[in-house]
């Protein structure tokens, strides 16, 4: 009887892992982070319930960190198989794991430095070496191509609309003709830059995402909001500084800065992007623009469609210094998206104590992020080893995320042609996953649970 068991993302929003096992093979979906609290972040130090190299293989939904940035962990405790994902994961994983080993390794290397580690020696989660090991694994599959990974198990990837590259896994036992499906990170319907989720007709085990499954985003305004944040600010002669995942968010959030340009709806006036991850995904984007929406379709350079007449890209950590003391009216693009860490800090540290300025969020904050805080009201925030007061207008702007909300979700399962014999809620705050649970059974009538961190199930 294969056994699924729920490594991450069960109560919770970050850390994806599900391990599937059948017969004598182990399969593992996911291999992500946990963020936010430090409660969710010391799991990152736990060892797992088997080893390492007793796992045969592991399948990405997406690149995201929360789903893809373990792996580098796993390569270092013994993991030796091969890592399945579709070739857009596979470009971003590499702007996201050495990334991030080298944000762990800075983070130990500071810690020793500063004599702050509860450990005599602070060493970092993975090393550069490590991520580099874990990429070296990666074997792209193009979406809806059946692909075996292990002995009696076949994996396809179907396109989910979230960022370049993402999939809803459904995984076939062979033996048994049991299909089960990991849906990933839902994407969104008619919006901008990536196609809509597709349509998954059947599935004997489902997991589904609930991230904002307790609410709708704001109706779409076609750009209406971010125009008035726009205007306003640059009225006042301040900043607008826009927080913003560098692989996903970036790209919509410039698509329609552009646009409003274009429209003669905002002044023209610089746009930095002070990301060099984020610089490096658009490249991505633009070699990949048949994964795009349908307007992108045969454009002649599909990157210009992310420029705007004064676009600017900030390279060096100097470059980005003298943007963090310019004081002339612009707009700065810059990671990370929910205010944890990177070069967006600095650019806070500087404009929160003025009310000319404003912190527009456009995307998730998770519970104990720093971003979660501002959007809270928070009057100060701790940043660069200091409290920093918030005068600054903070907005946050729903409709850009890249998150299904209830209704798209629902949207997605009627899709299926009959119930799934067993559905399971993840990758959710607890409140979002048991309001989606009581809406599901209320509009589909389907039954559905809510696993707990490390429960296992037999399918």
């Amino acid at each position: 009887m294969p056994q699924l068991t729920f490594l991450g993302a069960a109560r919770t929003v970050t850390g994806s892992k599900y391990l599937v096992e059948i017969g004598s093979s182990r399969v593992l979906v996911d291999c992500g982070l946990f963020q936010g609290q430090y409660e969710l972040r010391r799991r990152n130090w736990d060892e797992l319930p088997v080893r390492a190299d007793s796992i045969d293989a592991v399948v990405l939904t997406h690149a995201h960190l929360d789903h893809v940035g373990y792996l580098p962990r796993l390569a270092a405790q013994g993991f030796r198989g091969r890592v399945f994902c579709t070739p857009g994961t596979q470009d971003l994983a590499q702007l996201v794991l050495v990334d991030s080993a080298h944000i762990q390794e800075e983070d130990a290397r500071a810690a020793n430095q500063g004599h702050y580690s509860k450990h005599e020696t602070a060493e970092p989660l993975y090393t550069v070496t490590d991520a580099w090991r874990a990429l070296s694994m990666l074997q792209p599959v193009g979406f809806d191509r059946p692909m075996p990974v292990v002995s009696g198990v076949e994996i396809s990837f179907v396109p989910m609309g979230h960022l370049l590259g993402s999939a809803a896994i459904r995984m076939r036992f062979t033996g048994e003709d049991r299909t089960v499906v990991f849906g990933g990170d839902l994407g969104r319907y008619g919006r901008p830059v990536l196609q809509d989720p597709q349509p998954i007709a059947e599935a004997d085990v489902l997991l589904c995402e609930s991230t904002y499954g307790d609410r709708l985003h704001e109706p779409d305004d076609g750009g209406a909001r971010l125009a008035s944040i726009v205007n306003e600010t640059h009225a006042r002669g301040g900043k607008l500084v826009i927080p913003a995942f560098a692989i996903g968010r970036v790209e919509e959030v410039l698509y329609w800065l552009k646009r409003l340009e274009e429209e003669k709806r905002i002044p023209v006036q610089p746009v930095y992007l002070d990301s060099p991850m984020a610089i490096e995904a658009l490249k991505f984007y633009a070699r990949r623009g048949d994964e795009l929406d349908q307007s992108f379709q045969g454009r002649r350079n599909t990157l210009t469609a992310f420029q705007t007449q004064n676009f600017r890209t900030v390279p060096s950590p100097r470059d980005s210094a003298d943007l963090v003391n310019s004081t002339k009216p612009a707009i700065v693009v810059a990671s990370s998206g929910m205010a944890t860490g990177g070069r967006v800090l600095h650019h806070l540290d500087r404009v929160l104590p003025d009310p000319r300025h404003t912190v527009l969020f456009v995307g998730y904050q998770a519970a104990g992020t720093r971003g979660r805080s501002l959007v809270d009201g928070a009057r100060q925030v701790k940043m660069l080893g200091h409290l920093v007061d918030v005068a600054a207008r903070i907005e946050k702007i729903d409709s850009m995320s890249a998150h299904a909300d209830q209704g798209e979700i629902l949207r997605w399962l009627g899709g299926f042609s009959r119930p799934p014999g067993r559905m399971f809620i993840v990758h959710g705050e607890p409140v979002a996953q048991d309001a989606l649970k009581a809406k599901i059974k209320d509009t589909l009538g389907w039954d559905a649970s809510c696993p707990d961190y490390r429960e296992s199930v037999e399918l």
